[in-house]
């Protein structure tokens, strides 16, 4: 979670409780955030990189909580804080996990080493579920790492917002003949997720591909696959997410 004290310090010195929200979100830099928490003593407190990471509804810092606010980045080292929802849900798969029978003809004895969730990922598409949940046989690992975004506009919460440079990272990124598919995988149990670590990518390979891009929500939980699609009813607003599908499966 970011610091409180932090925040409450940035808010201070910038006179963020004298800007309304309402009208305009509020344009912050790094070195700002730098020169407000340059006393404190801990790495938590003053690096900007771990005060902005706030994935989650439950990662903001209390001020950012009472006044409905999240924060997206805008361009390599500049920030916007927004009023509004940034974040979407997770929900829970109620329905009984499909037992889904790997298509190797060997056991993978290697992707027992360990447990990240890249290499749980990497298992998943080996034994073809990834191909399976999407009904494409043609799916094959393009994309993975960091990489940065192309300039775009997009609408979030009433707002326009230009962005460009900001770096992204894609767990997996799959293409077949007519689509792209890029997942974001977690290793534990996510109830909501920042909308932008979905948005960011879609636009970015939007720009770059003619292709339909799909995303994915990965997660295992013990010994059960999770699968969640989203879309963008709307490929310029940023709160037009919606679930598609959603499927769980055990891999046998």
């Amino acid at each position: 979670m970011a610091s409180n004290k932090s925040w409450n310090k940035i808010f201070k010195d910038l006179k963020l409780k004298e800007h309304n929200f309402d009208l305009s979100p509020f344009q912050i830099t790094a070195t700002q955030i730098k020169e407000s928490c340059q006393r404190f003593k801990t790495t938590t407190e003053k690096e900007v990189r771990i005060l902005c990471k706030q994935d989650t509804r439950e990662d903001r810092p209390d001020i950012f909580i009472k006044n409905n606010l999240f924060i997206l980045p805008v361009k390599n080292g500049i920030y916007n804080i927004i009023k509004g929802q940034g974040y979407v849900d997770i929900p829970e798969i109620t329905e009984v996990e499909g037992i889904y029978k790997s298509k190797l003809d060997f056991e993978l004895t290697t992707s027992n080493v360990g447990d990240s969730e890249m290499q749980h990922l990497d298992f998943a598409y080996a034994s073809s579920l990834i191909r399976t949940f999407m009904n494409d046989e043609s799916l094959v690992l393009t994309i993975r790492g960091r990489k940065y975004t192309p300039e775009f506009d997009f609408n979030v919460n009433g707002f326009n917002i230009s962005t460009q440079s900001v770096q992204t990272e894609i767990d997996a990124g799959y293409e077949g003949k007519d689509k792209i598919v890029l997942v974001e995988a977690k290793n534990s149990k996510t109830n909501n997720t920042i909308i932008r670590q979905l948005y960011y990518p879609y636009k970015q390979w939007k720009s770059y591909s003619k292709k339909d891009v799909f995303l994915l929500f990965f997660e295992k939980r013990g010994d059960i696959y999770h699968i969640w699609q989203y879309s963008f009813s709307n490929e310029n607003d940023y709160n037009s997410i919606k679930l598609i599908n959603k499927k769980k499966y055990k891999i046998i």
